[in-house]
């Protein structure tokens, strides 16, 4: 935690950690509190065998904020992060003053063939041959793999690459596995907040997606924007899945005008009780 202001809290994806946000993370906490965790299983963090769930990791995001008692923040969650950011608004309402949700999963079944590939049976026994502790220079050796699958973009590229390099580890494939088999099965991504969406009508949000987004299409973001009541859209053009990395002035900007130009909510418990039963 550093900066100073009103908080924000950076939920990064699957396989990446609080370094994904390394470029936005100084320029932002010049007028804010900024959170990043590494989430369980990812980064520095512990890598037990445990519940690696969407609730799991809302629980501790909520846990987080209790210990640095901060009662509400703008909540900013990345890819996995963003189905983790939707299921800590549905589960905590009142620590949620805003919403933003970047390339993010839970809004559609669409995902990398790479991804599904990791939840077939003998997964465990194949990444421990492909990712040995003698490629941690890994992020140097599969960008010519990762082109071919489409992720041409120097952001995503990096971004991917770095999170290839944390498989090289055992509890760190454990905890890859044990996640992404929680939110994606061999058909594509099997948790979807869609039927939840209108929960966030008290939630000012926004949703930012990178164009040429090749793990989740962009697709899932207009799609979604048309279903939450109070959303702000922002498509960054020519960017793929780490738009935040492929232009960080103009996410900055986007994500500091949102944040301006909102009043965070004060959503709560009763209120989501509420919309429950108006739409049961």
């Amino acid at each position: 935690m550093f900066g100073e202001g009103p908080p924000i809290l950076l939920i990064h994806g699957i396989t990446s950690s609080s370094r994904t946000w390394k470029r936005v993370m100084p320029r932002l906490a010049e007028k804010h509190t900024v959170i990043a965790p590494d989430l369980l299983g990812h980064g520095r963090s512990a890598k037990p065998q445990g519940d690696y769930s969407l609730g799991a990791y809302a629980s501790g995001a909520r846990d987080l904020l209790i210990a640095l008692d901060i009662p509400r923040v703008t909540v900013v969650g990345h890819s996995l992060g963003g189905g983790i950011a939707m299921q800590f608004a549905y589960q905590f309402p009142e620590r949620v003053g805003r919403m933003v949700l970047v390339d993010s999963g839970g809004l559609g079944r669409e995902v990398n063939p790479i991804l599904r590939a990791a939840t077939l049976p003998l997964a465990e026994y194949v990444l421990p041959i492909l990712f040995t502790p003698a490629l941690h220079d890994a992020a140097l050796k599969v960008r010519g793999a990762l082109s071919r699958i489409g992720l041409s973009g120097g952001a995503d590229v990096e971004g991917v690459s770095e999170g290839f390099a944390s498989l090289t580890e055992g509890g760190g494939r454990r905890a890859f596995l044990n996640t992404v088999r929680s939110v994606i099965d061999p058909t594509g991504q099997k948790v979807s907040a869609r039927d939840r969406l209108y929960l966030t009508e008290e939630v000012p949000s926004m949703i930012v997606w990178g164009e040429n987004d090749r793990i989740i299409p962009v697709d899932h973001a207009e799609q979604a924007h048309d279903l939450m009541p109070r959303n702000r859209l922002e498509i960054f053009p020519g960017a793929g899945h780490f738009p935040f990395n492929e232009d960080p002035d103009r996410f900055i900007k986007v994500l500091e005008d949102f944040i301006e130009t909102t009043e965070a909510s004060e959503f709560s418990e009763t209120h989501v009780r509420e919309l429950i039963r108006a739409a049961a």
